[in-house]
């Protein structure tokens, strides 16, 4: 897998003998810039698809485990409104998830995040304004963002968050310095849903059962009717194959609070 650091030495170490010969006239300029949009692309994926681990390293399954297990994983809520009914459908199967919160919402509807802890569920930092300018917040923005959630998780249940997920699926380097200032375990996904598109139920559907198996994480959203048809359509169709949803921490055998 490509990382960052790696890359931008080799772009280097090629760079420098190309303009070297560039200026002895040996080559021409357009090579100077075929190097420079080369790194240009990978960087720019590497930023937007969270599990090619380009900035930080997420973990976005556990195909290891031994266990018949996956892990459904809700991000942008506590949502008043279809928070509570994705809680019942969870409890209706016997099954576990990750919610990954953001601040202003749990500021909203402190009483729907004790729920879902209540119930045995985990939760994670997903930012506090959940901006769509995050990728260019600057390293002391980044911070503040999840300090903000994490200091709100605390006062209201007296954990402190160790999972964090990128809005997005975006990272760059300063968000990966925030989160190994923080020392949280970064949580991506392998199986994602689209359930925040125009697509229709069963397509969303179909997407996630035909790509599901042991040991994947689904991403999905706490905040839509659509989601919630979906939910119930999966959870039975996970009961039919023999897979439980559990929490992302036990997939992944990792500690969900300090």
């Amino acid at each position: 897998m490509l990382k960052r650091k790696n890359v931008n030495t080799a772009i280097i170490f090629l760079l420098l003998p190309l303009v070297a010969l560039y200026f002895l006239g040996y080559v021409p300029l357009w090579s100077i810039f075929s190097i420079l949009i080369i790194w240009f692309f990978i960087t720019l994926f590497g930023s937007f698809f969270v599990r090619w681990n380009y900035h930080l390293t997420s973990l976005s399954s556990n195909k290891n485990t031994p266990n018949n297990w996956v892990s459904i994983t809700f991000d942008d809520g506590p949502n008043h409104k279809f928070t509570p009914r994705v809680l019942d459908l969870l409890a209706k199967y016997n099954a576990k998830a990750t919610f990954f919160c953001v601040g202003q919402q749990i500021e909203k509807h402190p009483e729907v995040l004790k729920r879902i802890l209540s119930e045995g569920h985990s939760i994670g930092n997903h930012t506090y304004s959940h901006s769509k300018s995050f990728g260019f917040f600057p390293f002391d923005k980044i911070l503040n963002e999840l300090n903000r959630t994490e200091n709100l998780v605390s006062a209201l249940t007296e954990k402190k968050l160790k999972l964090y997920r990128p809005i997005f699926g975006v990272t760059n380097p300063q968000i990966a310095k925030a989160a190994e200032h923080k020392k949280v375990h970064s949580i991506g996904w392998n199986v994602r849903s689209l359930d925040t598109t125009f697509r229709s139920e069963k397509t969303i559907l179909k997407r996630i059962t035909g790509k599901v198996s042991k040991g994947d994480i689904i991403l999905l959203h706490d905040t839509s009717e659509k989601t919630i048809v979906v939910l119930e359509q999966l959870l039975l169709f996970l009961r039919e194959k023999n897979l439980r949803s559990v929490t992302v921490d036990q997939l992944l055998e990792i500690e969900a609070y300090a």
